[in-house]
């Protein structure tokens, strides 16, 4: 099956191999050596953490009044997968025409899962929506719905002002 030759030739390209490793190593350690070697030259100054600035909070109303409704419709496409804007045509989701302002699961013919369906004594109000883009499955434990959420708080003011203009 195999004879010792060829054994010994398969053996010296093992320890020929390990051999080239080993020694591209230590060149790679003398030319890239990380070590410091006294002080730095340099020292970039950086802030504390107790030291910064706050950062002013904007609030939702106002938020809600610069928003841009066409750039809520490119937001949107992003729902147009399982939402429609017809009014009373469901699909996988509800039909989001005049979704703002009202009641939560109400959408005619659309069967809610359990999770919204225990909320229905609310409204969709701009501000219950922003809660509900940001993470659906934590707003409504249960929830079917399988989308994410919207991290971006400009892009969930923009879509929930392109809702809401729907309907005007």
């Amino acid at each position: 099956m195999f004879d010792t030759m060829t054994i010994t030739k398969a053996a010296a390209a093992l320890c020929g191999a390990l051999l080239v490793l080993l020694l591209g190593k230590w060149a790679a350690e003398g030319l890239y050596h990380v070590e410091s070697h006294g002080e730095a030259a340099y020292v970039i100054e950086i802030e504390e953490a107790g030291e910064q600035e706050a950062v002013a909070e904007v609030s939702f109303d106002e938020l809600m009044a610069s928003a841009d409704v066409g750039k809520g419709a490119k937001v949107f496409k992003k729902c147009s997968a399982c939402h429609k804007l017809d009014d009373g045509n469901n699909s996988t989701g509800p039909f989001l025409y005049g979704v703002v302002g009202r009641p939560i699961a109400s959408a005619d013919g659309f069967g809610y899962s359990g999770a919204l369906s225990g909320m229905s004594d609310g409204t969709w109000t701009a501000e219950e929506l922003d809660a509900f883009l940001t993470k659906p499955s934590s707003y409504a434990s249960g929830t079917s719905m399988s989308f994410s959420g919207l991290k971006k708080q400009k892009d969930r003011v923009n879509l929930i002002a392109y809702l809401d203009s729907l309907d005007d």
